[in-house]
């Protein structure tokens, strides 16, 4: 039956019948309506676009696949507390190391696609192991979405202090004339640093000796000792030593000079146009993860590390930084694979 509203008293001015009904009773009826409304259009959105609307609704987990103190440890831990109180949840910071990476990577990439499990992805098990092994266990670039990259470290061509070349033309013309004489360092077969010498000695067709080391640590200590010739090191490890006088720089890995060291010059610069290598650092997450979460990751992310004082911590591991999108980095994610891909294929390494 229609609702009736009273009838105006005789001779009483004339009033909207909305006026005259009762306003608990109207509102009351209003909310209910509403609420049904609400929850019947919240019921008929996809899953996807559901989960994005009630993101998040849980703590997060954010994976570092290393031990805690490394490169990347450092960026998950600066960014995980600003994070978690821009969403509204915990971010727990989980270090799952071993197998170069592969074994947190692989957490994240069979993990449930709903932006509550995060990796702090960097170049080894992002762009170089599914090349350089045999079983990674995931695919980076249809496992895993990127969502920011957060900072992009140079490598430094270090030799002792005592070392008899002045220079990387200097240290370049002793590999010419006296082939597999001069040797290298690296944290690994196949990490970055391995390869950025492996692509020097590729491109200046000069033949060294590579000497692998179980992690950053040995090859710097070595290196120090004069036990070898050069290493591409991280420049956050190197430092140390430059500022004691224990090292010295020949040239940088990026196509920019080095802030801390600007009289250095880079390979690119002096003897191979083109040459670029660094220790990169981004978040991912597990492939299906909707777009809008996605892109609340990207904004808060870049916001977090935008703040001066975050800022200032990536900058002193000599990390740059810059606001970027998801698109751009997948475009970052896909030429850094490429081109480690031919390089794997160029030096000869066969997977294990």
């Amino acid at each position: 039956m229609p609702h009736r509203f009273p009838r105006p008293a005789p001779g009483a001015a004339c009033q909207p019948a909305l006026a005259s009904a009762r306003p608990g009773r109207a509102t009351g009826r209003r909310a209910v309506l509403l609420g049904l409304a609400g929850g019947l259009l919240g019921a008929a959105l996809p899953g996807p676009l559901r989960a994005a609307a009630q993101y998040p609704s849980q703590p997060l987990t954010f994976i570092v696949p290393y031990a805690p103190g490394g490169q990347g440890d450092v960026f998950a831990r600066l960014i995980a507390d600003p994070l978690g109180q821009a969403l509204g949840q915990t971010v727990i910071v989980d270090n799952r190391p071993g197998a170069s990476g592969s074994i947190g990577t692989r957490l994240v990439a069979r993990a449930a696609a709903d932006g509550h499990t995060l990796l702090l992805g960097q170049t080894g098990e992002i762009a170089v192991n599914v090349f350089a092994m045999q079983t990674p266990g995931y695919d980076p670039l249809k496992d895993l979405k990127p969502v920011v990259l957060v900072g992009d470290a140079p490598l430094v061509l270090a030799v002792p202090a005592n070392s008899p070349y002045p220079d990387l033309g200097a240290l370049l013309e002793a590999a010419a004339q006296r082939p597999e004489q001069l040797s290298y360092a690296s944290s690994g077969a196949a990490t970055p640093g391995h390869l950025a010498a492996a692509a020097l000695a590729l491109g200046t067709q000069t033949r060294m000796v590579h000497v692998p080391y179980k992690g950053a640590g040995q090859a710097m200590t070595d290196l120090l000792g004069g036990h070898v010739d050069f290493f591409f090191s991280s420049a956050s490890a190197a430092m140390p030593h430059v500022k004691a006088g224990k090292l010295r720089v020949l040239a940088v890995s990026t196509a920019q000079r080095l802030a801390a060291l600007p009289q250095v010059p880079t390979v690119a610069e002096s003897v191979l146009p083109g040459f670029q290598f660094s220790l990169w650092g981004g978040v991912f997450v597990p492939a299906g993860t909707p777009d809008e979460i996605v892109a609340r990751l990207n904004r808060e992310i870049n916001a977090i590390v935008a703040q001066p004082a975050i800022r200032q911590r990536f900058e002193a591991d000599n990390a740059a930084v810059q606001a970027n999108t998801p698109e751009a980095f997948r475009q970052f994610v896909q030429a850094e694979t490429g081109k480690y891909r031919d390089l794997v294929s160029a030096v000869g390494i066969e997977p294990v």
